[in-house]
């Protein structure tokens, strides 16, 4: 075997390993809640993993260019003053290797990468906390002469700027009952931010003709080449978590005697709604849905014959996972239409 192609199987493995730590860095952020508030797990996965997908980058445009891969020295120079910023690495990319081949979707693509303020504010916190911000507790315990910046306090920031520029989202999170699903939209918020920069990263794999090793490599990142805009933020990647895979599941199949007493007992009001008849985004995948309102309060949903909570109220009275966190309804898409059709009922 050829020295060149010892390269190119271990910067398959590279390309490999990039996309399994975004995915899961993906999954252990849409696992944060009120009482997992882990920053670090999904900050270090997601710059461990972007950092090597753009280095794998440049590996491949330098290759197409030169016919070779590029030297160690070359390859952390782009990466700025110490070989890890991702914003130089993005931006060494969009300078040296990026084409948009005056086709549109890559010319979006391309404007997105540049200018989007948000993008950019996301990859400064990954970038610094990769770099040196991991570290931020033990600089103030050593009383270090420059500390790294504190970047769980600056991503809660960034976060309660994504609230304040939707007062409808702020008023939500005010009741208790809906705080599920504001969470559920900022990550959804976030996350869609950093699909898109990996997509219009991997594009250049096929569309952008990087090289023909690039498209030789392009199948380990299909999942994002192919990712239409409609898809964008829907995806849930804590599949991929061990926490998701070992959280002991709540789901209640539903009797034929629940079914009985969902019609006699005065005090359960339902109601069936097909998404042929809805107006509106709807947040399921699945075609048809059944509302409950309980005793005026305990809003649940069922579906498949599965009941799942619908409001915080009947997820902490019944033990039911919620629809969202149950992965029943589509990530980004608000359920409080439902709630508010549920509360409703006991008016009729």
């Amino acid at each position: 075997m050829t020295d060149s192609s010892i390269k190119d199987l271990y910067l398959y493995d590279e390309l490999t390993a990039s996309i399994k730590l975004i995915k899961l860095g993906f999954g252990e952020f849409q696992n944060l809640d009120s009482i997992n508030d882990f920053y670090h797990l999904p900050f270090q996965l997601l710059s461990s993993g972007l950092e090597r997908l753009m280095k794998c980058f440049i590996c491949l445009g330098y290759y197409e260019i030169h016919n070779e891969y590029p030297d160690s020295k070359y390859l952390k120079k782009c990466g700025g003053r110490n070989g890890h910023d991702l914003n130089e690495l993005k931006n060494n990319i969009l300078y040296n290797y990026f084409k948009n081949r005056e086709i549109t979707a890559l010319k979006i693509d391309e404007k997105f990468l540049k200018e989007d303020s948000d993008l950019k504010e996301l990859i400064y916190l990954l970038s610094e906390f990769g770099k040196y911000a991991r570290y931020h507790n033990l600089d103030i315990i050593t009383s270090a002469s420059k500390p790294s910046i504190d970047v769980k306090r600056l991503w809660e920031k960034y976060e309660t700027d994504i609230l304040l520029a939707d007062p409808s989202l702020l008023e939500k999170l005010s009741d208790f009952e809906y705080q599920k699903e504001v969470h559920s939209y900022v990550t959804q918020f976030i996350i869609s931010k950093l699909e898109k920069f990996v997509r219009g990263i991997s594009r250049q794999f096929t569309i952008g003709q990087l090289g023909e090793k690039a498209q030789q490599f392009s199948s380990v990142y299909y999942d994002f080449i192919l990712l239409k805009d409609e898809k964008i933020g829907t995806t849930d990647y804590r599949k991929h978590t061990t926490r998701f895979k070992q959280k002991e599941k709540n789901a209640y199949k539903r009797t034929t005697i629940d079914n009985i007493n969902r019609k006699i007992n005065p005090d359960i009001k339902f109601k069936k709604i097909l998404k042929d008849d809805f107006v509106g985004d709807w947040p399921f995948y699945a075609e048809e849905v059944i509302i409950e309102c309980r005793q005026k309060y305990w809003c649940t949903i069922e579906i498949d014959g599965i009941d799942y909570a619908l409001n915080g109220s009947a997820s902490d009275r019944y033990k039911l996972d919620s629809v969202i966190d149950a992965g029943m309804s589509i990530r980004g898409k608000s359920i409080s239409p439902f709630i508010n059709m549920a509360l409703e009922l006991n008016e009729k």
